[in-house]
């Protein structure tokens, strides 16, 4: 339970993380809206204290700056309610020409429906309203006495400029979101791995060591001796299952990367892996084609664990059958036979567990490359496999 606590413990942590990683691009945002007013504050007053102006042309500067404030505290306000608050008291209070400087609300406006709009042609309509602004003042005045291409230009520029920037934040938003689902996909792949790993090393040895336990009681009232050799085995088999638990823990604990592992199993191997399942009463013949000392490691644990799986499934769900075991080595490619023929033995495992050590053996062929396929035949059940050896040494 200690290895699963940690694992789901460790999952949790990374959910929360992942959950929170995207609240400071919404945070900044935030920022940004709220500093909206802000600026249109600072542009009223600079105006109002630069240019004399009448009390009425001051309560239209006012109106703009509020039109900003409602939009940066209250949700869902118009962005055409806001442009419109906004670009007309700033128009009517160009009449006399004395608060020129307010343009830079529309300049701010620009810079609002830009990046905020939901879609291009609405950003694209509001800008041109805003752009339009100077021109509708130059109709008003008389004779007119602002740079109205100065104005139009500065507005489309911070139109422009707000494009760029919200194009930038959804990009980053993107990048985000593709970063945390490429993370959650990594997380899933090593959780998976952890299960292959952890039903490898603690199945397969609790399946031989009640093979061992059974053959010992079956065998105890005539021939103590026999039954005391199997009940060695099993303490055997145990005490080998507990070593590459642990060792399995101490790597997932481990946080120096540098640490050197312990040797994974490799392909040359098997034949010991043969012996021991003949040892524990199950009826295997091994048939090998082919050098394997020079097959890739990671060739090697999948044949291994392969391997392993078929014959602790022949095993527990087919003891008294007879095992067929064929591995072959030619032209770059490995292919591995396990033909099991004889009684089944019914209602051995759940359908779940049957398929727990199928999942992982086709994981297993399915990251290298390989294929892989498992299932019952007319006198028992066949697992068959293959994999791509690109390492010439071993052609």
């Amino acid at each position: 339970m200690g290895l699963q606590e940690d694992v789901e413990s460790g999952a949790r942590q990374y959910r929360r993380v992942v959950s929170g990683a995207s609240r400071p691009e919404t945070f900044q945002t935030d920022q940004v809206r709220r500093l909206i007013p802000v600026g249109a504050l600072a542009v009223a007053v600079a105006a109002a204290v630069g240019n004399p102006s009448s009390a009425a042309d001051l309560i239209l500067a006012a109106v703009a700056v509020a039109a900003f404030a409602l939009w940066a505290y209250v949700p869902n306000v118009p962005l055409l309610a806001l442009s419109l608050a906004v670009l007309i008291p700033v128009v009517v209070a160009q009449r006399s020409g004395q608060l020129e400087p307010l343009f830079f609300e529309a300049c701010l406006l620009a810079f609002v429906v830009a990046g905020w709009s939901r879609s291009l042609l609405a950003a694209v309509a509001l800008g041109l309203f805003a752009v339009a602004s100077p021109v509708a003042v130059s109709l008003i005045q008389n004779p007119s006495e602002i740079a109205v291409g100065n104005w139009v230009m500065g507005i489309a520029i911070v139109w422009i400029f707000g494009r760029v920037v919200a194009r930038q934040s959804r990009l980053a938003a993107e990048l985000d979101a593709a970063r945390r689902e490429l993370a959650e996909q990594t997380l899933l792949a090593e959780r998976r791995r952890i299960a292959r790993d952890v039903h490898d090393f603690v199945g397969h040895g609790l399946a031989a060591v009640m093979l061992q336990v059974t053959s010992a009681r079956h065998v105890l009232p005539r021939d103590r001796e026999a039954a005391e050799e199997a009940l060695r085995s099993a303490e055997e088999v145990g005490r080998r299952s507990m070593h590459e638990l642990r060792r399995t823990v101490t790597l997932l604990r481990s946080d120096d990367e540098a640490r050197t592992a312990a040797p994974a199993p490799t392909a040359s191997e098997i034949p010991a892996l043969v012996d021991e399942a003949r040892a524990g009463g199950l009826a295997v013949e091994l048939r090998m084609r082919g050098d394997f000392s020079h097959v890739p490691p990671a060739i090697g644990v999948a044949l291994y664990r392969i391997t392993q799986e078929a014959l602790a499934n022949a095993a527990r769900h087919a003891p008294r059958a007879r095992t067929m075991l064929g591995l072959e080595l030619v032209n770059g490619r490995v292919s591995l036979l396990a033909e099991t023929t004889g009684p089944v033995v019914a209602g051995a495992a759940s359908e779940r567990e049957r398929h727990y050590g199928l999942i992982g053996m086709r994981e297993r062929a399915a990251a290298l490359g390989g294929e892989f396929a498992a299932g019952p035949t007319r006198d028992g059940w066949l697992v068959r496999c293959e994999l791509p050896v690109e390492d010439e040494g071993s052609r």
